[in-house]
């Protein structure tokens, strides 16, 4: 064998192990995208199933709402209790925090605690009154018990701006036989909502951030000063 066929036959392997090698690499390029495909195509199918959201579904609104106690009155009560003093003093302040409307006493007529009742809202009044609330913004009225021997209460209304999201408990589809979609039910997150539009003090919160306070410079100091004494440590 002559050098020149040598050389040849070197070539020739070179050119067939290029050859294995670019079959090698289209091959993986292949699989590689069959791969993310097969991927890609899951995500999809992952992302389709569950269409809906439960915040969309059951959102928390702002809107006008009544807010309701209910005193209880016995019709030999001549005065309030301490339990009863301290559900109207609640009233109130949740009242000087929601509203700057008027508030309603309401007593009933026609039960046999109406007398009783009248007296108990008289003592609501000067309550309500101590708790920092204008006189003139207390309007006493009457309802009429719905039977004789019922010991209907005081109720203590006002209107304010508050949160919060529909009814709960809309079942209008079977669960047994729609789930093979994997989508949520109707139901689904109501009470979730529920629970948080309650849990919300502020409801103006969820329209648009508070401004920010002043500084309080003297605090500002005191914390910089237990700094310098105590390094990293701002125990207090």
């Amino acid at each position: 064998m002559t050098y020149k066929d040598t050389v040849s036959m070197k070539h020739d392997q070179q050119r067939t192990l290029a050859g294995h090698l670019n079959l090698r690499s289209v091959a993986a390029i292949l699989l590689t995208g069959a791969l993310l495909g097969g991927c890609a195509k899951v995500h999809d199918i992952e992302v389709g199933s569950i269409p809906d959201d439960y915040r969309t579904r059951h959102p928390i609104i702002i809107s006008e709402k009544e807010e309701v106690v209910d005193i209880p009155v016995a019709s030999t009560d001549s005065k309030m209790n301490y339990g009863t003093t301290s559900i109207v003093r609640g009233f109130a302040r949740q009242y000087s925090r929601n509203s700057t409307g008027a508030l309603h006493i309401m007593t009933p007529v026609g039960s046999p605690n109406t007398g009783s009742a009248s007296h108990v809202a008289d003592q609501i009044r000067k309550v309500l009154v101590e708790e920092g609330i204008p006189r003139g913004r207390i309007q006493i009225t009457s309802y009429q018990a719905a039977a004789e021997n019922d010991a209907a209460p005081i109720r203590l209304s006002f209107s304010a701006i508050g949160a919060s999201t529909g009814p709960c408990g809309r079942w209008p589809k079977d669960l047994v036989t729609n789930t093979m979609e994997n989508k949520n039910y109707e139901n689904f997150g109501c009470a979730t909502q529920n629970n948080l539009a309650a849990q919300i003090a502020n409801p103006s919160d969820l329209i648009a951030p508070r401004g920010m306070t002043p500084i309080d410079a003297q605090r500002r100091d005191t914390v910089i000063d237990k700094y310098r004494e105590n390094g990293a440590s701002l125990q207090e």
